[in-house]
C-alpha cells in the first residue's frame, strides 16, 4: 500500500497545541478523531516518539504523520499579485497586503498566500508538508506586512531556529483605543486558548509567555499610533495584548469594540519591519514596508481632526 508521510514543524505560534488539534488543523480531509486513531496506532510521532493526543508541543518540533493513502487535496498555483521585496537561492522576503490568508486551510483553500509562492516560486522548502510550504511564520489575514519565506530545508531550520532564541527583529505599526500615558512600556501576560470561545486567544495563567514591547508614536484625541516589538510570537499576540490593557487596536473584529471606526472592517495594524540573520551568510539583514494605503487614509483623517 502507498503510504505519504507529512512532516510538519511547530511553529512559535502554535507551541501549547494538543497533538491532536495540530494535526487536524495543519492536514487536509483530517477530522479530530481520524487523527486520534493515527496517533493511537503509532502513525503519528513527534521528534520520532510516540506521543498522546493531548501532548502538548513545543516550539521547533517535528511531528511526523504517516498516512495510507496519498492526501486528497492538492493546492494549486494561482497568478496571483505577489510583491517580493528580496529573493535569493535559500529565501524570499514578502510584502503581505491586508486580507490574505497566509496558508490553505479548512475555508481557505484558494487565493492563499501560499497559492500564489507556487506560481511565482517554484523551489520552496517542504519542512511543513503540502498545504504550508516556506512558511517559518505567519500574519493574520487582515494583518499586512513583511514576512520572510525558506526555500529549502536548511534555510527553514535556520530561521525557525532564530524565532525559537528571539533573534529576529519583528516591528509592528498599530492604531490603538484611547490615549496611552506612558512613552515607552512592556506587556508581559501569558496568552492560550480562550476558555470561553476556542476561536479566540485570551491572556490566560496557563498560557505561553507572551511579550510585547511599545513605544508611542503619536497621540490623537481618543487614539494611539504605537510602534510594537515582539520578543515572542503569540496567535493575535498584539491583538490580544492591547485588548488586555484596555486599548484594543482599531478596527478588531474580534476583540475591539463592536462598533465600527473609521469604517474599518479589520484590524489597523502593519509588519512595517522584519530583521534576521541571513542562514547560509549570517549577514544581518532587515526589510521595511510602508504603511498600506487604507491604514495612511486613517491617520490623514486623524492628522485633520486631531
Amino acid at each position: 500500500m502507498t503510504i505519504t508521510r507529512e512532516r510538519l514543524m511547530v511553529l512559535e505560534d502554535m507551541e501549547g497545541e494538543r497533538l491532536d488539534l495540530f494535526v487536524a488543523d495543519n492536514l487536509a480531509d483530517l477530522s479530530r478523531s481520524q487523527v486520534q486513531n493515527l496517533i493511537k496506532s503509532g502513525q503519528i510521532l513527534v521528534d520520532g516518539q510516540q506521543a498522546k493526543a493531548s501532548y502538548r508541543l513545543g516550539e521547533g518540533q517535528e511531528v511526523e504523520v504517516v498516512l495510507p493513502v496519498p492526501q486528497p487535496v492538492s493546492i494549486a498555483a494561482e497568478n496571483l499579485p505577489l510583491d517580493i521585496i528580496y529573493q535569493d537561492a535559500d529565501l524570499a522576503v514578502i510584502d503581505k497586503p491586508k486580507g490574505m490568508v497566509v496558508h490553505p486551510a479548512h475555508g481557505n483553500w484558494e487565493h492563499t498566500l501560499v497559492n500564489a509562492l507556487l506560481f511565482h516560486i517554484k523551489d520552496l522548502s517542504g519542512i511543513n508538508g503540502e498545504l504550508r510550504p516556506g512558511i517559518v511564520h505567519r500574519l493574520d489575514k487582515d494583518t499586512s506586512g513583511v514576512m520572510v519565506v525558506a526555500k529549502n530545508d536548511f534555510a527553514h531550520k535556520s530561521l525557525a531556529e532564530q524565532i525559537k532564541v528571539h533573534s529576529i527583529q519583528r516591528e509592528y505599526t498599530a492604531l490603538v483605543h484611547g490615549v496611552i500615558k506612558e512613552n515607552l512600556g512592556t506587556i508581559d501576560a501569558p496568552i492560550g486558548r480562550s476558555k470561553l470561545d476556542r476561536k479566540k486567544m485570551a491572556v490566560v495563567k496557563d498560557g505561553r509567555p507572551a511579550i510585547s514591547n511599545y513605544e508611542v508614536i503619536r497621540r490623537f484625541h481618543n487614539y494611539t499610533l504605537v510602534r510594537v516589538s515582539l520578543l515572542t510570537g503569540r496567535t493575535h499576540q498584539i491583538r490580544v495584548h492591547f485588548s488586555h490593557i484596555k486599548h484594543a487596536v482599531v478596527g478588531d473584529p474580534l476583540y475591539g469594540p463592536a462598533k465600527k471606526h473609521f469604517d474599518l472592517d479589520s484590524q489597523a495594524l502593519h509588519a512595517h519591519r522584519l530583521g534576521f540573520n541571513h542562514p547560509r551568510s549570517g549577514e544581518y539583514m532587515e526589510f521595511d514596508s510602508p504603511l498600506p494605503p487604507y491604514f495612511s487614509a486613517v491617520l490623514a483623517q486623524l492628522e485633520q481632526t486631531g
